[in-house]
């Protein structure tokens, strides 16, 4: 295991939740996404990513491979992929085909992120038809057999076509320990969700640095941290963008989730004590406010990760403030990134 020893800037990624806003509609919320790619592929970001979540109306990622393939077409350099793809929900040979249409569309530019949560609720189950919690059990072996339907280094009895050689960069996802632990094993690039998700970051970082199995596909430990990011021209106007985002947070906790709403001024300010310590908690993974700002705090956070890729999530209710955050964060930050 090495410890982090570098405050250097690694390389700057966009994850993006493809919102739905209030008073906007889906069409609207797939213009934004390819959109928002394509200001972060002209910005010199290295990977746009969407995830994928269920039954959700202010998300509209749940058919992630297709949202995938509507931004590589409104890109051409960028990285496309998958923040992630929730495997216990589907076929191994499924995906497999679909990340292998995906990179024949977009050559050397398909990531494939893969998780273990079902990223939906009960219902979910019950629509899709399966036992999530007996496929979750199965998840390391699906990643295993989805590895080797692309790459043919376990003989299987089918061959998935598209699929088979597809150029895919696999990735493992988490948020806890688990995924670090298989992301090792496997000898596999490992994103962790600090940005929802913090309280196992640096345990998790610690065992995937400790425990990783050179493979195939990668030498050595290479780790992606997620943070909340958004800059503006002082830390009051970020704080403000940030309160949709934070709102729909609230929302979701509380089991009230809905459409992202539109920013509220010294919203943090008006929740009870609980609420307000849950946002608290999540600053650790944030950098919101003004240039110097959000510098000091994604300095920090490389300094304390050791990163080698920082992912920048964030939904604002108006997609151009976002999308002028990302430049904003590359002018700050752009010359200290190796090879930018």
């Amino acid at each position: 295991m090495t410890a982090p020893a570098t405050t250097s800037i690694p390389a700057l990624s966009v994850l993006d939740l493809v919102p739905v806003r209030e008073d906007s509609s889906l069409g609207e919320a797939y213009e934004a996404a390819a959109d928002l790619a394509k200001a972060a592929e002209d910005a010199g970001y290295a990977r746009y990513w969407v995830s994928e979540h269920h039954a959700m109306e202010g998300v509209a990622g749940a058919a992630a491979a297709v949202v995938i393939a509507h931004v590589g077409h409104a890109t051409s350099t960028i990285r496309v992929g998958s923040g992630g793809i929730m495997l216990p929900n589907h076929s191994p040979f499924l995906i497999a085909e679909q990340f292998g249409t995906l990179d024949a569309l977009f050559p050397g530019r398909i990531d494939l992120g893969l998780g273990r949560a079902p990223g939906a609720d009960q219902r979910f189950q019950r629509a899709l038809r399966k036992n999530l919690h007996a496929a979750a059990e199965q998840f390391p072996q699906d990643v295993v057999e989805l590895r080797a339907l692309l790459t043919g280094d376990i003989d299987l009895p089918v061959t998935a076509t598209p699929g088979m050689g597809a150029n895919v960069e696999m990735w493992m996802l988490g948020s806890s320990l688990f995924g670090a632990q298989l992301a090792a094993k496997l000898g596999l690039p490992y994103a962790f969700a600090s940005h929802f998700a913090p309280d196992h970051l640096d345990a998790a970082l610690a065992i995937y640095r400790r425990d990783f199995q050179p493979s195939a596909a990668l030498s050595q430990p290479h780790v992606m941290a997620a943070m909340t990011v958004l800059c503006a021209e002082t830390d009051e106007e970020a704080y403000y963008h940030a309160s949709s985002q934070q709102q729909a947070f609230v929302r979701l906790r509380s089991g009230s989730p809905g459409k992202l709403p539109p920013p509220v001024r010294n919203y943090a300010d008006s929740l009870p004590a609980p609420a307000q310590a849950m946002l608290a908690h999540l600053s650790q993974a944030s950098a919101i406010g003004s240039p110097q700002t959000v510098r000091t705090a994604i300095e920090a956070f490389v300094k304390r990760t050791g990163a080698n890729e920082i992912i920048c999530a964030g939904s604002t209710y108006d997609p151009a403030i976002r999308a002028r955050s990302l430049g904003r964060v590359m002018d700050i930050l752009g010359a200290d990134i190796p090879g930018d």
